[in-house]
């Protein structure tokens, strides 16, 4: 079959497919009008008084009704603050109070300097003040690329591949100077000259432009490898590639993932001392060896949090009392020095080599986590969640995570204590005109790749993103945003959790009547959910014992830097409550599980679930209760999760690993499904010695893991022979003969045939292996070969860790240990299950075997 480009998104039109550009799905509690708070029909008339001329049509306006002007049709807004200002009366402070006031009584200012001068901030270089400073030379034409390019996939259609790719460049403003375009071809001279496809401006201000440009490509009957470049645009560096390619699946083959989380110092650390980005290095040579077709981000594609410490909240961190932290304001003035800070942080990372060259040529999806805002938001305290500060960040945050990761525009403004409420007596926050008054905002696009919460989240007042995704023939993937919506109490509203399982049904229900069903679905988790019990330490954090050492530490500061810098919590407690382990998510993560267990049971797919978060390596995974004898692969309720982190950021203390393996204890999720992590790693990476002898479930080392389907396409390997063809150590870790415990034996690899064996061996240790897939496990499994790994035919899962070998090594080389995940065989009764949304409301168990 010829594989040629199909036709490309032009800026007026929307990504391929039936998506939509509009504002349909905007935030409920916005104003029904765009401008409605700038310019009301009194201020309509007296500007048509004042200058006799008709009002200018925006096209961001998709409704009927009177048009309001330009927002800055003659260059500022000193008219409209002239009108208020005519009824505005500023009023005594009869408090005294000497702090920054929030400017919702001052007169409307055109100017973030005199906002600064009111709020006590004059002394702060303001982000306004850098553009204008860097335009005071020759102005920017528009071609000078400040970082990028960025890849992502989006979805497929079909048998059409989606994707986009971004670019930010220097300079811009309400206008652009220069409209660049991307060539896209077939690797190899196929396909001719192959398709130029023109940028469409998600976002533009003075100091930079976002350029997006939508990809869309016929799958065909083989791997192929695409080239982009973009001609016209220039670069700083001389060894940036001007050509980048990537891979796109055969239609019948599934994509080859690899997953990583974390990517990014937390502050303070030594980063020398940890040879920088390192692993990126072994991701690109594994790149070279066998093509990822997708990246995943599991969170934290950036640390934010050195904006507290060398960034504009350092002030508002400094003070120590909570209640004047939690009061403190977030004027315009602030919010343009936190907004400076996050696009240049995310410029500076983006374009850290060897992550840059991995964005411009491995596909990405993302889901966001606490540090791409800052460290633990969402799992802090309600009352210090909503303090403006702490809205403020969030926004902007959110603003930079849309164009960076989903390569999505902005909302056209984020929270100030400043702001104007919507009119009409609705809740929520208007658009507010000085934030854009000289810049670009693209409206807003909907795409059929996300699912979005029904309502704004309770801190972040946008609209969860969660992604769905085909990952070709036989997997599906479903990201969830378990960061928007957050509360200490809460990870995700039940509505939404409604909406995503509503879709999913739908997809397999589709698939299933397709001549390609979906075999996997791949889970993403932002945190583990199978992993150990903290309990006791959340007990004790959280205990009257340390309410006189919090005391004298707002005093006298006794206990120093155990105590966060934010509303005065035990430092750890806020990673604690981030935990689907904590006991405030118990509830809702145990329906969670049982509501997966009942989709992969009435569709016969194998959930698989991907986390990091913790900055160490593990498997954790749910099963039947052995009382049960129910084999891995006819257990729907066997759920492996991957905890891959930090593929960046230092691990934590070999004593904490250890602390956490011997807390690893076996767990009932309910009377019919046990949880555990399984004894993965055999040995310590290389000749190191990271961990105790007694540790095999947890490693302290920095990791990302590489997931590739044993394709049915590739035939029966060896006959049908084992999951692992070469010869097993028999020291290693495989489930005794006899039933027992420990981990030494004399069995050869389980063969395929154990999947349908009732009666094949199980360890009394779930702890061990209980399958096939898993016999074996470590640096010896086949699925942590590099020459074996992904080459069986019995449609399982090989997935692979790859663990740093040496810290201090540039080339971040690495040491797999590997499993296979198998695909599921079910065809009995529907299970029992929830009844009722997964984050809340009643729950009742159903027993006859009906589905839910």
């Amino acid at each position: 079959m010829e594989n040629t480009p199909v036709e490309m998104t032009s800026p007026s039109s929307p990504p391929h497919g039936d998506d939509e550009i509009g504002d349909d799905a905007r935030n409920p509690y916005a104003s029904q009008s765009r401008w409605r708070h700038a310019e009301s029909s009194a201020y309509a008339k007296y500007e048509q008084e004042r200058a006799g001329g008709a009002a200018h049509h925006h096209h961001h306006h998709h409704h009927n009704g009177p048009v309001a002007r330009e927002a800055d049709a003659r260059g500022g807004v000193g008219d409209l603050a002239n009108f208020l200002n005519k009824s505005r009366v500023e009023p005594e402070n009869p408090n005294g109070d000497e702090r920054p006031t929030s400017m919702r009584f001052k007169p409307v200012m055109a100017g973030a300097e005199e906002a600064r001068a009111a709020t006590g901030h004059a002394e702060d270089a303001p982000a306004a003040e850098s553009a204008i400073k860097a335009s005071s030379g020759p102005p920017a034409d528009g071609k000078e690329v400040a970082v990028g390019p960025l890849i992502n996939y989006r979805r497929m259609e079909g048998n059409t591949w989606i994707g986009s790719v971004l670019v930010v460049v220097v300079g811009g403003g309400r206008e652009q100077p220069f409209t660049p375009s991307l060539n896209l071809r077939r690797a190899g001279g196929e396909g001719g000259q192959g398709v130029d496809v023109e940028g469409v401006c998600l976002y533009s201000d003075p100091r930079n432009t976002f350029w997006r440009f939508d990809l869309a490509v016929e799958m065909g009957g083989r791997e192929i490898k695409w080239e982009y470049e973009l001609p016209g645009l220039r670069y700083k560096s001389q060894s940036k590639p001007r050509v980048n390619a990537f891979f796109v699946p055969a239609i019948t083959e599934s994509m080859r993932i690899m997953f990583h989380s974390c990517n990014g110092f937390s502050v303070g650390t030594d980063e020398e001392a940890y040879s920088g980005a390192c692993l990126w290095n072994d991701v690109m040579r594994k790149h070279q060896e066998r093509p990822f077709h997708v990246m995943i981000g599991g969170g934290d594609q950036i640390y934010n949090d050195g904006i507290r410490v060398q960034g504009p909240l350092r002030k508002w961190t400094a003070i120590g009392n909570p209640k004047k932290r939690r009061d403190y304001p977030f004027p315009e003035s602030l919010r343009e020095e936190c907004d400076d800070y996050y696009l240049k942080n995310y410029i500076r990372w983006y374009g850290t080599e060897p992550f840059a060259a991995a964005n411009g040529q491995i596909p990405q999806i993302n889901i966001w986590d606490d540090h791409d805002i800052i460290d633990g938001f969402g799992s802090y305290v309600n009352d210090f969640m909503k303090c403006d500060v702490f809205r403020g960040i969030g926004g902007v945050a959110h603003k930079y995570y849309m164009l960076f990761q989903h390569h999505l525009p902005p909302p056209p403004s984020t929270y100030t204590s400043d702001a104007v409420h919507a009119a009409g007596g609705e809740e929520g926050q208007g658009v507010d005109p000085n934030q854009f008054m000289t810049a670009h905002v693209h409206p807003q696009i909907t795409e059929s790749g996300y699912i979005n919460g029904l309502k704004p989240g309770p801190y972040v007042a946008e609209h969860s993103h969660n992604v769905y995704a085909r990952l070709g023939a036989r997997i599906a993937f479903i990201g969830l945003d378990a960061r928007t919506e957050r509360t200490r109490h809460q990870i995700n509203y039940p509505e939404t959790y409604d909406a995503i399982f509503a879709r999913l049904k739908e997809e397999f229900t589709a698939a299933a009547n397709s001549d390609q069903p979906l075999k996997h679905l791949i889970l993403l988790l932002g945190v583990p959910i199978a992993y150990p019990r903290l309990t006791w330490l959340e007990n004790i954090f959280s205990s009257p014992v340390i309410a006189p050492i919090k005391l004298l530490n707002r005093r006298v500061g006794l206990g120093g830097s155990f105590f966060n810098s934010f509303d005065g919590s035990v430092d750890l407690l806020d990673d604690l409550d981030d935990h689907y382990t904590a006991r405030t998510h118990k509830k809702e993560r145990n329906r969670l599980i049982e509501r997966f267990q009942a989709l992969a049971a009435e569709f016969s797919i194998r959930v698989t679930i991907l986390s990091g978060d913790v900055h160490l390596a593990a498997l954790g995974r749910f099963y039947s209760n052995p009382k049960l004898n129910i084999a891995p692969e006819n257990d729907y309720r066997y759920i492996a999760n991957v905890v891959s982190s930090a593929i960046v950021n230092k691990p934590p203390p070999a004593a904490v690993a250890n602390l956490l393996a011997r807390r690893n204890k076996i767990h009932h999720l309910n009377h019919e499904t046990d949880e555990t992590l399984l004894k993965l790693f055999d040995k310590d990476p290389g000749d190191s010695n990271k961990t105790s002898k007694s540790n095999n479930v947890t490693m302290p080392s920095r990791n990302f893991a590489i997931i590739t389907e044993n394709s049915p396409n590739n035939g029966q390997r060896n006959g049908g022979g084992p999951l692992n063809s070469h010869q097993v150590d028999q020291n290693h870790l495989f489930p005794p003969a006899n039933g027992g415990g420990g981990a030494q034996g004399s069995q050869v690899s389980l063969p395929h045939s154990a999947q349908t064996n009732p009666a094949a061996p199980r360890p009394k240790d779930t702890r061990l292996p209980i399958g096939a897939g898993e016999v074996n496990c470590g640096s010896k499994h086949k699925a942590a070969i590099p020459g074996e790994h992904g080459t069986g035919s019995d449609g399982g899962l090989d997935v692979v860790i790859q663990v740093e070998i040496d810290q201090h090594d540039g080339e971040g080389r690495t040491e797999g240990y590997g499993l296979t995940i198998p695909a599921l065989d079910y065809r009995g009764k529907k299970p029992a299950s929830v009844v009722g949304s997964v984050g809340g409301g009643s729950r009742r168990s159903v027993r006859s075997g009906r589905s839910h």
